[in-house]
């Protein structure tokens, strides 16, 4: 099994020039254990996400890192012109070396896509001509295309990917629908969610990705050719009661900077229909899966249990959000990567 390292850069009580600094340094200290990609989310007007932008941020991580893969976990493609996006995917993929993957998705926040004005209705069928145009746009010298929202006609795509003939795809899914989309065009693919719903999502994708014959980007790192991975927040410390007295403000402080549009839009009747973590709860989250929290060992027993349970074979550990210090974040990542990762990557 891989571990990977996942990101929202949630707003801290640091300035945000502050974070920036220590998240870089976070992210060279993973690449120099070994951490497989560093996965950034995106989202907009909420502080659940300070790198909107996650091009200009990924950029900078690119050229400080050597080895890590880097890539968004997702990019809101109804939120993009297909031409600009290929483009950009083609520059970073050239700073990183070739270490560039795609992660796209339509939004879950009706919300933030509103704020963009793109009706939460059509997104997805908005997402899937935005994917079906981009794709086209990365894979030709000049290409046109026309669909229900996108259309080009004879554009020159001077800018190529590195890797050809594209970076691999991804897909981060809470529920099945976006799972089976996921196996059917053999992208690698990551849940999140309480373990029982993970399972559903997994084995969605599962049945789709083996009706569909296998991935369309294989990576021979990975069990199967393909990542299928869950991604958990993250914390160790010496003993279980230093991780949980660092990891229980840090979850109530991320779990505000989640539902912090939830709170905007209190009176809107979508609020209700949303998949959203319903406790700030460490205990809670740990009963559901969520968070993983404590010393070497405890961590290490916990990570084992989902694996069993889930048969993923890719680990995307969040380390450092809410209230959690760098020293703290800094040491979590220095005992998980020399006492638990080695073992992990065994399982």
């Amino acid at each position: 099994m891989k571990v990977g390292l996942f990101d929202h850069v949630d707003k801290s009580d640091r300035s945000f020039a502050t974070q920036l600094d220590e998240r870089l340094q976070l992210v060279q200290l993973a690449d120099e254990a070994g951490f497989y990609c560093y996965h950034v989310a995106e989202h907009h007007a909420s502080p659940l996400n300070m790198v909107p932008a996650p091009a200009a941020y990924m950029g900078a991580v690119a050229r400080l890192t050597k080895r890590i893969h880097i890539g968004p976990l997702v990019y809101l493609l109804p939120l993009y012109s297909p031409l600009r996006l290929a483009e950009e995917i083609c520059i970073l993929d050239h700073l990183s070396k070739g270490r560039f993957e795609i992660g796209v998705g339509r939004g879950v926040s009706p919300f933030e896509l509103g704020y963009h004005k793109i009706d939460h209705s059509k997104s997805r069928e908005i997402f899937i001509d935005a994917w079906n145009c981009l794709d086209t746009a990365l894979r030709n010298d000049q290409f046109s295309y026309e669909g229900p929202y996108y259309n080009y006609k004879d554009v020159p795509m001077p800018l190529r990917p590195l890797q050809q003939p594209t970076p691999a795809y991804w897909y981060g899914s809470s529920n099945t629908e976006g799972a089976t989309w996921a196996g059917q065009h053999g992208m690698h693919f990551s849940s999140n969610g309480p373990t029982a719903q993970a399972k559903g999502n997994i084995a969605a994708f599962r049945e789709a990705l083996a009706k569909r014959g296998g991935p369309a980007h294989p990576k021979a790192e990975f069990s199967g050719d393909t990542a299928i991975g869950i991604s958990r927040q993250v914390i160790v410390a010496d003993t279980d009661e230093m991780a949980r007295e660092i990891a229980r403000p840090a979850v109530a402080h991320y779990h505000a900077n989640l539902t912090y549009l939830l709170r905007v839009h209190a009176n809107n009747d979508f609020v209700k229909r949303l998949n959203i973590p319903a406790s700030p709860d460490l205990d809670e989250n740990i009963r559901s899966g969520t968070v993983i929290a404590g010393r070497p060992e405890t961590v290490l027993n916990m990570i084992g249990e989902q694996q069993q349970s889930l048969g993923i074979n890719y680990l995307i550990a969040y380390m450092m959000f809410g209230t959690m210090s760098l020293p703290q974040a800094m040491r979590s990542m220095e005992l998980f990567s020399s006492e638990v990762m080695p073992k992990v990557e065994a399982l």
